[in-house]
């Protein structure tokens, strides 16, 4: 797993194809928060694992697998 001090507010969350997945709001409690007011985001904070995460490069999250496979896992209620 990546360092999650590495990942800073307001990277960009791509996966691996690419593709836009949302804006980190952020991290703790083994996730990212993601923006709620990204493109994608519909008007909701949502949270992906941090064990997603292979890479942080600058200003880019990348995840280990693709945006779309992403979209439908992630949640919208943060770790309890």
């Amino acid at each position: 797993m990546v360092d999650a001090s590495q990942i800073r507010e307001h990277a960009t969350v791509v996966g691996s194809d690419g593709g836009h997945v949302g804006t980190v709001d952020h991290v703790g409690k083994g996730e990212i928060k993601l923006t709620k007011s990204d493109a994608d985001a519909g008007g909701l904070h949502h949270y992906i694992p941090l064990d997603l995460v292979i890479a942080v490069e600058g200003d880019q999250v990348h995840l280990d697998r693709s945006a779309e496979e992403v979209k439908k896992e992630w949640s919208t209620s943060g770790a309890a």
